[in-house]
């Protein structure tokens, strides 16, 4: 039997406009909606991520971190 989808948690969460936007484009495009897509998004995270990719890609973020809280 399939597991319920039910939103259990609900947290206060601070995006930058360009995360926003692209979350919206993919629930959009998905036919979810907002909440729906990010739950997809953490459910299946080691599914959807390459994971050599996702060190470069983070590590450059994170160096990109201080110069944009600026």
């Amino acid at each position: 039997m399939p597991k319920r989808f039910r939103l259990t948690r609900r947290f206060s969460a601070a995006m930058t406009e360009d995360g926003y936007r692209r979350l919206r484009r993919f629930a959009r495009d998905t036919g979810l909606s907002e909440d729906e897509a990010l739950s997809f998004v953490f459910e299946n995270f080691d599914g959807i991520t390459d994971a050599e990719g996702l060190t470069p890609r983070l590590r450059i973020f994170q160096g990109d971190l201080e110069a944009r809280k600026k």
